[in-house]
């Protein structure tokens, strides 16, 4: 069956959703914003290693969420970030992604783009420096580990649902 151009812009709208949803739900808003952030909506970065539309869907999903919590400069910030750092995980660590670790447990690539994504919330620990004021080094390092504990929380889980259900449409 031929996919049409009307269901990549649902699939996209609900993947977006679904990340705002995700970041601003009431008792997730708490810890999805600010220089200690656990954003469980992060998970969703992995859709991307199943179709590169996903890319689109995560990136408005992070500027309508940075929209409701911060200023417009973290709209610009946060979504360039994501689109950029996104669609370079899935180039670096696509090739990567039918190769598991720990007993077929974790797919490979989840876990260097974690680790990746983790490094690249340096984009986000400026963005606070110059904003609010908050010292960089220590933002940074505990943005990495937030980020860093949210992918792998999340690796888990979207690779348990993608063996369930068809990402790649």
């Amino acid at each position: 069956m031929k996919k049409s151009r009307t269901y990549d812009v649902v699939t996209i709208a609900i993947v977006a959703a679904l990340y705002v949803i995700l970041t601003v739900a009431p008792g997730l808003n708490a810890i999805s914003y600010g220089p200690v952030q656990f954003r469980i909506s992060e998970m969703l970065n992995f859709t991307a290693f199943y179709n590169k539309k996903y890319i689109i869907a995560v990136t408005i999903g992070c500027m309508i969420s940075n929209f409701l919590s911060f200023t417009w400069v973290d709209v610009i910030v946060g979504g360039l970030s994501t689109l950029v750092f996104l669609s370079l995980g899935v180039l670096l660590f696509e090739r990567f992604k039918k190769q598991y670790l720990f007993n077929g447990q974790l797919n490979k690539a989840f876990l260097y783009f974690a680790i990746f994504f983790s490094i690249s919330m340096v984009t986000i620990a400026i963005e606070l420096y110059y904003i609010a004021g908050l010292p960089f080094w220590i933002d940074w390092a505990t943005l990495a580990l937030g980020e860093f504990a949210s992918l792998i929380v999340g690796a888990f889980i979207i690779d348990k649902l993608g063996k369930r259900i068809d990402l790649t449409k």
